[in-house]
């Protein structure tokens, strides 16, 4: 079977973070800074994601601005014709280093909100002032003259405010906002209880965005998807299991998606020892995860409350 290149590389640089949030995708093994890719190694898979016929890469974490190398890293990368966006926190992040990276070849920018009241914002981040931080931040991404997306993590503790956090995303001055329901693995799976919204918020919420949709349209783009855990079935990850993206860790481990450590079995190969194009194309745990289709059509979750 004949596989097209993926259409963009996550490249988590770092599991390193000021933040404490509650849902964190990472894993509840972080790497250490002493595990992770050196910057001749990360420049590798650069080069090798743009030969491979990769469009985008996404510098995520983490927070990737935490390491030292992330302007050469950026350069390096628009230097092989990738486009190249950075997930980040904002906390680590000011004005001058948001011109040096926009100087180095930064297209597009992604900032996560955690609430639309800083109180509760700074809470459910771990962090006191993270919110004034991220809107500085944005003020800095707008007159960088780069492209701006929020991400607006949304849980039992902020979701009667999604509508709030929507105009916050507009005020902001974004292009594009992301209701990014709270995946439950990992950190997330830990903290459900706190963390999980009940049937009446989802379907509260359901209405309020969709009706932000039709009102905000022409304004800022709302990416919205209604979340697995009340959705009759299961979406296709990343847009088609192991069809569009590969996501490589920090210590280099090559995975079709973020969560995909946690499915038992699995085996990932490291790019320190195997090329990105032979991973792509030959791993066993990238075959094994887009051979999945008969296991999918079995799957049921709760019935649609939509």
């Amino acid at each position: 079977m004949s596989i097209a290149a993926p259409y963009a590389l996550l490249a988590e640089l770092t599991h390193r973070c000021p933040l404490r949030c509650p849902y964190c995708s990472n894993p509840v093994d972080l790497v250490r800074r002493g595990q992770e890719l050196d910057t001749t190694s990360w420049k590798q898979v650069l080069r090798q994601a743009a030969e491979m016929g990769i469009l985008q890469i996404h510098f995520s974490g983490g927070e990737p601005t935490a390491r030292k190398d992330i302007e050469e890293l950026v350069g390096y990368a628009e230097f092989q014709g990738l486009y190249t966006n950075l997930i980040t926190s904002g906390i680590l992040s000011d004005a001058r280093q948001i011109e040096r990276l926009a100087g180095a070849g930064l297209s597009h920018v992604q900032v996560s909100i955690q609430d639309s009241e800083a109180d509760s914002g700074d809470w459910i981040a771990g962090y006191p002032g993270a919110q004034q931080k991220k809107l500085a931040l944005a003020e800095s991404v707008e007159a960088a003259g780069l492209a701006l997306t929020i991400n607006a993590v949304i849980h039992r503790q902020n979701i009667d405010r999604v509508s709030e956090m929507i105009e916050l995303a507009v005020t902001m001055k974004a292009q594009r906002v992301e209701i990014a329901n709270v995946q439950y693995y990992g950190w997330g799976i830990r903290n459900r209880r706190y963390l999980m919204p009940g049937l009446a918020q989802l379907q509260t919420m359901d209405k309020l965005v969709k009706a932000k949709i039709a009102e905000l349209q022409g304004v800022i783009v709302i990416d919205y998807v209604v979340p697995d855990y009340y959705a009759a079935r299961p979406k296709a990850c990343m847009n088609g299991w192991g069809r569009r993206f590969i996501n490589i860790t920090p210590e280099g481990k090559a995975m079709p998606c973020h969560a995909a450590e946690t499915i038992p079995g699995l085996k990932f190969d490291n790019v320190t020892e195997t090329s990105l194009q032979k991973i792509w194309t030959e791993s066993d745990a990238f075959n094994r995860f887009r051979g999945t289709e008969k296991a999918v059509k079995s799957i049921r979750l709760r019935p649609d409350f939509l």
